[in-house]
């Protein structure tokens, strides 16, 4: 953690890519080790930060969306993604860009930069992703757990018999595995986590892509239209504007990349300054993945049309070849065992860090298995916590798009441009002024109105879902 003991609430946090080894030799102007990383390192950690779990969504957004409105979009969020993504590297230093001091996280550049309840905002926003991506990754490992035994039942008995899984076994057996997981001492620091998460993306998101060619290829093809999803046809009217909204929350959550640029940009080397060579990787790395985004999204769009299922590794459009299925869906679990320990034991840290100043006999060690009790009570309780709610409400395409809300208008727009008027001393009211604000609004609307939508996809799924009773 940086800057000392955080207190809960304004603290700093570490993400694992900032825990990845440096060479050594001579020092940095900071003291530390001095830094090796350079522009493909970097382009390297933005793709395997990007591409994970979000894509498995594309080929329905597109669906609601439609040919020209759904790759349009992809687009947009791609632009607008590069662009504040070139503003917050700006604010790595502060002051010169070369010799400035330099800010090692998210929340310590918003710190530097902005200050007061800017801060907390910020602590807040980071505090809801990581609690909202743990619920999401349980439910999607789960999802992707009971397709294994879907995907087998289909192959042995047929593709009309009647092979529906109860998820919230599986929901339970992804918490007790996380629970055990996350008694495991200074877990996050196993570096080497990231890169099996990123080699397990990769494997899954290829193999998405590659099944969506060979259907596309083989047919038959799905109807698809230049509006996506038809009003009468699919849908009525209010579903249509609910969809297409809730669409825009899981194309935003597969942007959802800002939050860790910081900590990218701190292993980058210098000379060249690091803001430069963060705006190229960042460049190459947007580029690379909104290409792979539009193949997934529109050859799922285009093999299984309109239909097309909520996740598309799991909605069986895929049967055969069956292990192939399984496989994929193996390393999407694979991927979130330790995704989800990726994003939630820095917050598992904070808090101990803030029990720890207030009660320092609270997180005492005991014995050679470092036992502690604090930690195993509140660890164990933020588990079984997120597993209740994943239970109560495992809907894939919501809770997706609940969190690219959560992330994308406050972490990827709002931020970076308050932080860059603020450095760069943008004159109120000024031609550019106007222009960053108008973004960072419009951006906002977005967000608001994608959030609503995924509400309202919740609580309509709630109408129709009894928990440990409810088969898909």
């Amino acid at each position: 953690m940086g800057g000392g003991r955080p207190r809960f609430g304004a603290m700093e946090l570490e993400h694992p890519l900032a825990t990845l080894p440096r060479v050594r030799g001579d020092r940095d102007d900071d003291g530390k080790e001095r830094r090796s990383g350079t522009v493909w390192t970097a382009t390297a950690h933005i793709i395997t930060a990007v591409i994970g779990s979000g894509v498995l969504s594309l080929a329905w957004a597109m669906a609601q969306l439609g040919w020209v409105t759904g790759p349009v979009t992809l687009v947009l969020f791609a632009v607008i993604t590069l662009y504040t993504c070139g503003l917050l590297a700006d604010c790595y230093r502060v002051g010169d860009p070369v010799t400035g001091k330099r800010n090692y996280t998210y929340t310590e550049a918003v710190k530097s930069n902005l200050g007061g309840w800017y801060v907390w905002f910020c602590g807040f926003c980071q505090y809801a992703n990581m609690f909202g991506t743990g619920i999401g990754y349980t439910i999607t490992a789960s999802i992707s757990a009971a397709a294994i035994n879907k995907s087998n039942c289909f192959h042995w008995h047929g593709h009309d018999a009647d092979c529906s899984q109860n998820t919230s076994a599986f929901i339970i057996g992804f918490g007790v595995v996380q629970v055990v997981f996350s008694q495991l001492p200074n877990f996050h620091k196993l570096w080497w986590l990231s890169i099996i998460a990123a080699v397990m993306s990769f494997c899954y998101s290829i193999i998405a892509v590659g099944l969506s060619l060979a259907q596309t290829i083989s047919g038959p093809l799905g109807k698809t239209t230049l509006t996506g999803t038809q009003v009468g046809v699919d849908v009525d009217s209010a579903q249509k504007v609910w969809m297409a909204f809730q669409a825009l929350g899981n194309v935003a959550f597969a942007y959802s990349y800002a939050i860790i640029l910081i900590e990218i940009q701190d292993t980058l080397r210098s000379p060249p300054a690091e803001n430069e060579t963060m705006r190229r990787a960042t460049s190459m790395g947007i580029s690379v993945t909104t290409s792979f985004y539009m193949l997934c999204g529109c050859l799922g769009y285009s093999a299984f049309g309109n239909a097309a299922s909520g996740n598309i590794l799991t909605g069986f459009g895929f049967y055969e070849p069956f292990w192939l299925v399984d496989f994929a869906n193996a390393c999407i679990v694979v991927h979130l065992v330790g995704g989800f320990q990726v994003f939630c034991q820095p917050l598992f840290a904070a808090v101990e860090g803030a029990a720890a100043a207030c009660c320092p006999g609270s997180t005492r060690e005991y014995g050679a298995a470092r036992l502690n009790v604090f930690r195993i009570v509140w660890r164990t309780a933020f588990v079984a916590v997120i597993t209740l709610l994943a239970i109560l409400m495992p809907f894939f395409n919501s809770i997706l798009g609940i969190l690219g809300s959560i992330a994308f208008w406050p972490l990827t727009v709002f931020f970076p441009v308050e932080m860059y008027i603020r450095q760069r001393q943008v004159r109120r009211f000024s031609a550019k002024w106007a222009a960053l604000q108008s973004l960072s609004f419009v951006c906002f609307l977005v967000t608001v109105a994608a959030c609503a939508a995924s509400v309202q996809g919740v609580l309509d799924s709630l109408k129709t879902y009894v928990p440990f009773k409810t088969r898909s």
